[in-house]
């Protein structure tokens, strides 16, 4: 244990606060939340810990603490703070989902559209719906039996959906507001739950088409009817009260929480949300955090009750979302809350099995790594690829691997600026000074190795940007290829040893599949760049022929070469017949 944290876990106080562990690059890692802070917190150091919680402790270099005046401002606080900083070990509820919704819109002639944002505006909104394409059924089944306009902009004559009877064409004939507001009513009642009401209503109105002998009205009549048993009475479970409302249940071992979420909506199951991740201190509290995570950092519609097992602070839980939360000890919910567990049971030893297969691929790997190249554990890799075709267009590409897998929302390109000619090492140098000038200029993480796809020189003019013009001390090695092409030994050192890894190994893998990513990424920019480049040189020069037309010939053609292939006449349905014949002339150049 580091001395300066030792210092620190003796003048922890008593107190209910939040706690921020930090690397050794100063970067947030983990926010967690405690009743009495220096129980918690001193907890992370004492005792034993399962691999995840100890792979944790082994990264946090400091911390600091906020003490807060209840349990509660404790848990709003570890909620804004993991929002802010966005730390890798706090992974509930990263991909931030979204639902969709359905909405009237406020306008003179209204529209149904599907949509994933809530605004306030002058629109009415339902859902939100499992998926996309529950809720575009939903909007199928509505466009059926209420014709309301379809259109964005209005046209100046009748579309098609006029002629299928689903819209009044209110840009041609005039459709007054009190048929819009009826079936604006009546849409609004049935995505209330009304639908059933509805279904009835056609019902009477087809047995008395049919009575007048008007088969064909009769016909329409029972086709509505059919699409809402199709649409809206599918649902396997349902409750008679028609009440919106979320079953939360969660099952937790080994470090792992799986959290399930059963969506009622109009008193109908409609789907689940199920999700996995590891958790470092009591299962109640980290279902807690979840909770507030589900309902403040995502777009998830917060329905007039919540179910809650009986282990949860239900107090707590009112207090963070102000909504009604049940702890059914008995009935139906209480079944649905059973449901919802057993579910969880299920999903999570499903999880585990599949943890094994990628710690062995992931976590695994890269301690085997560091202690074969005598590092400490590379939780953050940056891979170097140059490509270049003789030298033009010469490019770079970095990929960053995390815990051993693909980080890709901090990949980065960049185009050679300052070397002429096919100079693999100048290229190489002038991409390691740009990002890491960057990553110390605006405080960015720094890699635990660094990755170059290439031999000596490459990582010479790497290593002497970082030592000698950056003052870095990163360790650095080469990716190694055989005669066929193919990943072979890592290269690193003074002395530019080759480091001989077995090659049915799990850090072999790792490195085999950095390797083929940032060759992947390089090559595939270089393809971007290369393409454009070829494609503006030909284009070039013509008079009238401007960005808009290039794209516009692109587009239509769909590359040089059917360009070339094409006559005047085709270039003249495109462009101006002037501007086409310079073109074709140049082409055939």
């Amino acid at each position: 244990m580091l001395d300066n944290i030792k210092e620190k876990l003796a003048l922890l106080p008593d107190q209910p606060g939040c706690y921020l562990m930090k690397d050794r690059h100063g970067t947030i890692i983990y926010v967690g939340k405690a009743k009495v802070l220096k129980n918690r917190v001193r907890s992370y150091f004492t005792g034993s810990h399962d691999g995840k919680t100890l792979r944790l402790v082994n990264e946090i270099a400091d911390f600091e603490y906020i003490v807060t005046s209840s349990n509660i401002e404790a848990l709003i606080l570890e909620l804004n703070l993991i929002k802010k900083h966005d730390p890798k070990y706090n992974v509930m509820l990263k991909d931030d989902k979204t639902y969709p919704f359905i909405k009237i819109t406020g306008e003179r002639h209204p529209r149904l559209i599907v949509t994933r944002n809530v605004k306030k505006d002058k629109g009415k909104y339902f859902g939100p719906y499992p998926n996309v394409q529950a809720a575009r059924e939903t909007k199928k089944l509505l466009d059926r039996l209420y014709p309301l306009r379809k259109c964005s902009n209005l046209p100046d004559r009748v579309c098609l959906y006029y002629h299928m009877g689903q819209c009044l064409a209110p840009c041609v004939f005039d459709v007054s507001k009190e048929t819009n507001k009826k079936m604006v009513d009546e849409m609004t009642r049935f995505l209330n739950g009304g639908f059933a009401k509805i279904k009835e209503e056609l019902s009477e109105k087809m047995y008395k088409a049919s009575e007048v002998m008007d088969f064909e009205r009769a016909k329409e009549f029972r086709d509505q009817i059919a699409h809402i048993e199709a649409t809206m009475e599918k649902q396997k479970m349902s409750m008679s009260d028609l009440l919106d409302r979320d079953v939360f249940a969660y099952a937790y071992d080994k470090g792992w929480m799986c959290v399930q979420v059963f969506f009622i909506r109009q008193g109908k199951l409609i789907e689940r949300d199920v999700s996995h991740f590891p958790i470092y201190n009591e299962a109640e509290e980290e279902f807690l955090t979840y909770l507030g995570q589900f309902y403040q950092q995502s777009n998830h519609f917060l329905p007039k009750e919540i179910l809650l097992p009986d282990s949860i602070d239900k107090e707590m839980a009112e207090q963070l979302l102000n909504v009604s939360c049940i702890q059914p000890k008995r009935g139906p919910k209480k079944d649905l809350l059973l449901l919802a567990y057993e579910n969880a049971k299920i999903a999570l030893k499903e999880k585990f099995s599949l943890i094994e297969r990628d710690e062995a691929r992931t976590i695994k790997a890269i301690e085997n790594l560091g202690e074969s190249i005598g590092i400490a554990v590379p939780v953050r890799i940056e891979a170097f690829d140059n490509s270049n075709i003789q030298g033009a267009s010469p490019v770079s590409a970095m990929v960053v691997f995390v815990d051993g897998k693909p980080y890709k929302k901090e990949y980065r390109k960049y185009k050679i600026k300052t070397v002429e000619g096919p100079n693999d090492y100048d290229s190489m140098r002038e991409v390691v000074r740009r990002r890491y000038t960057r990553v110390l200029k605006e405080g960015l993480p720094l890699p635990d190795l660094i990755l170059i796809d290439g031999g000596k020189g490459q990582i010479g003019a790497a290593r002497d940007v970082l030592e000698n013009e950056l003052g870095l001390d990163i360790p650095i090695a080469g990716l190694v290829k055989d005669e066929k092409h193919r990943t072979s030994n890592l290269m690193m050192g003074d002395d530019f040893e080759l480091i001989e890894l077995e090659r049915n190994s799990q850090e072999f893998y790792l490195l085999q599949r950095i390797q083929d990513e940032v060759h992947r990424f390089a090559i595939t920019f270089h393809r971007q760049i290369r393409g454009k480049s070829v494609f503006q040189s030909v284009l070039d020069d013509i008079p009238g022929l401007g960005e808009k037309r290039k794209k516009a010939l692109l587009k239509h053609f769909g590359s040089i070469k059917k360009m070339k292939e094409s006559t005047i006449e085709e270039l003249k349905t495109v462009i101006p017949s002037a501007t086409a014949e310079l073109l074709h002339r140049k082409l055939q150049e």
